[in-house]
C-alpha cells in the first residue's frame, strides 16, 4: 500500500459501521485520519477505533471535503443522498447498501472474485449482499475450473442481517417464551424465536423476495450472466453467521475430491469437511472470523455434473465490513483511490 488516506466511515454507530472501524484498525489500514459519520441523533457519541475512541460527527453534504475514501453503511437512502456529494468532493465511496449495486456506473466487487472490475469505477464501488458474497467466494474457483451452468441455493440467515432490531427481537422473544410470557413481533412478520421464516425483504411480482433476486442479479453481474440461478432465502433464529446449502451443475465434471483441493487453495476459503468426525461448517464457529467456510462437499448423484456443499460465513464480517475494507485495500494497492468524473452522480 502506497500512501495514507483520510478515511470516513458513514453509519459508524451501527453494527456494520462499528465492525468496519474494528476491521480497519485490526488490519492496520494506512489511514492518516479516521472520521466517524452518522445521523444527527448520533452526533457527539463516541465509537471505538483500536485503543482509542472517535467522536461521531453528523453526516452532511459537506462532510467529505478533504476525505479520500468513504466507506458507507448508513442504509440505502443515505447512500443515495450523500454518496454523490462525496464523489463530487473527490472522495471515492465504497457502499455497503443495495443502493448502487445494480447501477451500471458502479462495479459490484468481491476482491476474491472480480477485483479487476475496480479498474472501471467512476467513484462509487458497491459491496454485494452478504449472502452473495460468501457464496461467490466459494464458487469462483469451481467456476474457473469447470464452468458453472446452474446454481440452486437455500440460505439460512442470521437475525443480525436485520441489524440491532433483529438481534433484540430474537433475544427478547427467547427470554419471554422461557418465562411463559406472550411475545411481540416488530422486526419480522412472525415469531423468529424457535422458528424459520422463508421471507427476507419484500416479495416481488415474480413471487420471489427481493433478497432472493439480489442473489440472482448479483451473481450475474459479478461471476457470469449465463449462469442460471434460483434462490430461497430463510431467516433463522441464529444471532451471527449465514449458512447456505448450495447445489451447482457444471459443464465439466468435478469430483468432490477435486472440488476440495480447489477450495483448499482458494483465497478467503477454509475447508471444514470431515463428516465422520462431525466436522463441517457451523455458524457459531464462523462468528467473528474472516474466512468463508465450506464443507459437506459431495457429488449430486441425481445429475451428471453436480456438486452439493454447505457454506457458512459471518455476515457482519466477511458479508459486510471485511469485504468493504478489502475493497478499500485493493483500491489502494491498484492506485485507484481517485475520482475520474466528480460530476458523474450529481
Amino acid at each position: 500500500m502506497k500512501k495514507s488516506l483520510h478515511v470516513a466511515v458513514c453509519g459508524a454507530t451501527g453494527a456494520v459501521g462499528r465492525e468496519m472501524l474494528k476491521t480497519l484498525a485490526q488490519r492496520n489500514f494506512p489511514a492518516a485520519s479516521i472520521t466517524a459519520l452518522a445521523s444527527s441523533r448520533s452526533a457527539g457519541t463516541k465509537v471505538p477505533y483500536g485503543d482509542d475512541e472517535i467522536t461521531v460527527k453528523e453526516m452532511t453534504k459537506d462532510s467529505f471535503k478533504g476525505i479520500d475514501l468513504a466507506i458507507f453503511s448508513a442504509g440505502g437512502s443515505a447512500s443515495k443522498e450523500f454518496a454523490p456529494y462525496a464523489v463530487a468532493s473527490g472522495c471515492v465511496v465504497v457502499d455497503n447498501s443495495s443502493a448502487w449495486r445494480m447501477d451500471d456506473r458502479c462495479p459490484l466487487v468481491v476482491p476474491e472474485v472480480n477485483p479487476e472490475d475496480l479498474e472501471k469505477h467512476n467513484g462509487i464501488i458497491a459491496n454485494p449482499n452478504c449472502s452473495t458474497i460468501q457464496m461467490l467466494v466459494a464458487l469462483k474457483p469451481l467456476h474457473d475450473a469447470a464452468t458453472i451452468k446452474r446454481i440452486v441455493v437455500s440460505t439460512y440467515q442470521a437475525v443480525s442481517g436485520t441489524g440491532k432490531k433483529g438481534l433484540d427481537e430474537l433475544e427478547t422473544q427467547v427470554r419471554r417464551l422461557f418465562n411463559m410470557q406472550d411475545i411481540e413481533t416488530s422486526a419480522y412478520p412472525h415469531q423468529i424465536a424457535f422458528n424459520c421464516l422463508p421471507h427476507i425483504d419484500v416479495f416481488m411480482d415474480n413471487e420471489y423476495t427481493k433478497e432472493e433476486m439480489k442473489m440472482v442479479n448479483e451473481t450475474h453481474k459479478m461471476l457470469d450472466p449465463n449462469i442460471r440461478v434460483t434462490a430461497t432465502c430463510v431467516r433463522v433464529p441464529v444471532f451471527y453467521g449465514h449458512s447456505e446449502s448450495v447445489n451447482i451443475e457444471t459443464e465439466k465434471k468435478l469430483t468432490s475430491a477435486q472440488a476440495r483441493v480447489l477450495l483448499a487453495q482458494a483465497p478467503g476459503v477454509q475447508v471444514v469437511d470431515n463428516p465422520r468426525a462431525n466436522l463441517y461448517p457451523l455458524a457459531v464457529n464462523a462468528a467473528g472470523e474472516d474466512e468463508v467456510f465450506v464443507g459437506r462437499i459431495r457429488e449430486d448423484e441425481s445429475i451428471e455434473n453436480g456438486l452439493n456443499m454447505w457454506i457458512v460465513a459471518d455476515n457482519i464480517r466477511k458479508g459486510a465490513a471485511l469485504n468493504a475494507v478489502q475493497i478499500a485495500e485493493a483500491l489502494l494497492e491498484r492506485d485507484l483511490v481517485r475520482v475520474p468524473n466528480p460530476d458523474m452522480f450529481m
